[in-house]
């Protein structure tokens, strides 16, 4: 396997987020040009006058620069000690796979039961990562 491999998912993942991040401000830009919002409710983040459909890209941005830093850190960490292997990878890609998913749920027909489910199943493959990280350094 070769080393650069285990940055490919942190890669990807980097790239889904700013992919997202291009939805806030079109999400806005609409709203304010339809008259839906005004300027000012966007002042201090986001007031109780803009509507869900416009909050959501931001707060699955936002969601997407929480938990994952754990992700990146430990893509990172996994590449510098040169601790990676196949399952790490594949537990990587899942990882990814997870939060695009949640993604895709929370931009779309956002049910919270499905979302979470996701979300959950995202986190106890990040944590795998971090027990198997914790025993290559031990």
């Amino acid at each position: 396997m070769e080393s650069l491999q285990m940055l490919q998912p942190a890669s990807v993942l980097a790239i889904f987020t700013l992919t997202v991040l291009l939805l806030v401000p079109i999400k806005r830009a609409r709203a304010l040009f339809a008259g839906r919002v005004a300027e000012n409710d966007f002042k201090y983040g986001e007031s109780d006058r803009v509507p869900p459909e416009v909050c959501i890209p931001n707060r699955n941005y936002m969601n997407l620069l929480e938990l994952p830093v754990l992700f990146y850190v430990a893509s990172l960490l996994v590449f510098s000690i040169q601790k990676y292997d196949a399952i790490f990878l594949s537990l990587a890609w899942a990882y990814v796979g997870l939060r695009v998913i949640h993604s895709l749920i929370h931009l779309t027909y956002n049910r919270v039961l499905h979302r979470g489910l996701v979300f959950a199943i995202s986190n106890g493959v990040l944590a795998v990562i971090w027990i198997r990280i914790m025993l290559a350094i031990w």
